[in-house]
């Protein structure tokens, strides 16, 4: 199952963001990496800054460059603004609905949760994460996992209310997926037209 395993504190400060999650290294190092991180004054390109917002995008959902690219013809085909409805596509993608609902503190644990079979669909146990959820689906920790220390560890404080896309039941550790985000429900700081613009060259 393909996904990035390199240094990830490294991709965090070359985008100034924490896009993996809480960082101790990058709010103390708030510059790109390298010797010469720190003295950069270089003018970047149209073309760099368009490639720099989709390597953003692809590190900030855990997808790689071959289901980047296939999600955002998908996204082409569809109707509506193709920018949003990419964002809408990864979004809804399962490993990042586990994310949003709190039972993993990042992307790749969320990832790891569905991989190793703690995650049910609709009731169905299953181990993709790159799953398309769907309006109405139901997702759920499995039965035998919900007493999982490091889910309940990752609940305990979340805000589920960020996220009105989605309706979480707490006793049945559990969330509907109820529809698509509006655009400006999502937290990402992604310039996904920057990101049209690329692919139409």
């Amino acid at each position: 199952m393909a996904r990035y395993i390199g240094p990830k504190t490294k991709i965090a400060r070359k985008f100034g963001e924490p896009i993996f999650g809480p960082d101790k290294v990058l709010s103390k190092k708030n510059y790109p990496p390298g010797q010469h991180g720190n003295n950069r004054r270089r003018k970047t390109s149209e073309y760099g800054i368009q490639l720099r917002e989709k390597q953003k995008a692809k590190y900030t959902y855990g997808v790689l460059e071959k289901q980047f690219r296939i999600l955002y013809e998908k996204a082409q085909r569809n109707p509506g603004v193709t920018g949003v409805i990419l964002l809408q596509l990864l979004e809804s993608r399962l490993d990042n609905v586990v994310y949003r609902l709190g039972l993993a503190r990042t992307r790749a644990g969320a990832r790891q949760l569905v991989s190793h079979r703690h995650i049910t669909l609709n009731g169905k146990v299953v181990n993709i994460p790159s799953c398309q959820i769907r309006p109405g689906d139901v997702v759920a920790v499995r039965e035998k996992d919900k007493s999982m220390e490091v889910v309940h560890t990752s609940l305990d404080g979340f805000n589920h209310s960020k996220y009105p896309w989605i309706e979480w039941n707490a006793s049945a550790l559990s969330g509907t997926f109820l529809h698509l985000p509006e655009r400006e429900d999502i937290p990402e700081n992604i310039k996904e037209q920057l990101i049209v613009e690329l692919y139409s060259k």
